[in-house]
């Protein structure tokens, strides 16, 4: 039997379903961060308090990690269609994920050695002026977290429908991607940052208000560490998940692996080998290779996946069973 084959083309763009709007908001919050940092660093040095300081300069790394954030969305859309993305440019998003996660470390251990420092040589500090700019600070952090908060919890709903085609035996499709509960690392880089300047914004407002009445300038070092090492903690979460999608593990929140064996293996057929991985938010891909006792089209076996939510790409490859 002479294998028929046909040459169709089809879409690689796996981008997330709100990757415009989240990208609009990183620009504005961009924005707003870049005009507190000048603000906070300024008052915090001119009243002396080494929480106001650290909170701006803080401020000014997170704003050059949201700008990785940003410009990660704008390549990933300039690029979606560029052949050479073999998978597309959804994962880029992850990428700058993980670069952020490393920022945000390196943030958290300055701020933490930093504040030891201030420990040893304590200065006066204007109790009254520094809490009203942190007062601010916090403000535009909250708005911040806000605006982005919807692109990083939010429930997408978002559907595609592309085409597949035949090669002989094996069978591609860009399948009905229903993509809920689609995960942004690139947003959540964002989302963390903004949330880090929030708590050491919370910090330097509890330090500054208990040094106003007991004196206790010892505190306003201490805080800092203490931030310092919450910080740290979300950063290794967030170098853990997008590192987990660098590295294509199988997601953990939705084990597609086990779903692709429940619809595929159910007369007789055997799947002998299985490859499952992120493609962007929301978006995987799979290659599966089964044999069966009477195969049939490769096409039969994709629509049994059509059903998979989050699966937009998969491969078949069917061959006969051998006699034992």
């Amino acid at each position: 039997m002479t294998a028929q084959t046909e040459t169709f083309e089809h879409s690689h763009v796996f981008l997330g379903a709100d990757h415009d709007r989240n990208a609009r908001r990183v620009w504005f919050v961009i924005a707003l961060t870049a005009v507190m940092m000048v603000v906070e660093i300024g008052a915090g040095t001119y009243y002396g308090s080494m929480a106001l300081v650290a909170d701006g300069w803080h401020m000014s790394t997170h704003a050059s990690a949201l700008l990785i954030s940003a410009v990660a969305y704008l390549y990933t859309r300039r690029q979606a269609h560029n052949p050479r993305f073999t998978f597309g440019t959804g994962k880029l998003g992850d990428l700058a994920g993980f670069a952020s996660a490393i920022i945000l470390m390196l943030i958290a251990l300055l701020m933490a050695w930093e504040s030891f420092l201030r420990i040893t040589h304590p200065v006066p500090i204007s109790f009254a002026q520094a809490i009203g700019v942190a007062v601010v600070g916090l403000l535009v952090n909250v708005a911040s977290a806000w605006l982005l908060k919807d692109g990083h919890h939010g429930h997408s709903h978002h559907h595609e429908h592309h085409h597949h085609h035949d090669h002989g035996d094996h069978a591609h499709h860009g399948g009905h991607a229903h993509t809920a509960h689609a995960s942004d690392n690139n947003m959540r880089a964002a989302y963390v940052h903004v949330i880090a300047d929030a708590l050491t914004s919370v910090l330097a407002i509890a330090e500054l208000l208990l040094g106003s009445l007991y004196g206790w300038l010892w505190l306003d070092p201490l805080m800092g560490i203490v931030g310092g090492l919450i910080i740290a903690q979300w950063s290794w979460g967030l170098m853990k998940s997008s590192g987990r999608v660098l590295l294509d593990v199988v997601p953990q929140e939705a084990d597609l692996q086990d779903e692709i064996r429940s619809a595929l293996e159910t007369g007789g057929e055997r799947i002998t080998d299985l490859h499952v991985w992120q493609v962007g938010p929301g978006h995987h891909a799979a290659i599966v290779a089964l044999v069966a006792p009477q195969p049939e089209s490769p096409t039969f076996y994709k629509a049994k996946l059509d059903r998979l939510p989050g699966l937009s790409h998969v491969t078949v490859e069917v061959t006969q069973a051998t006699a034992a």
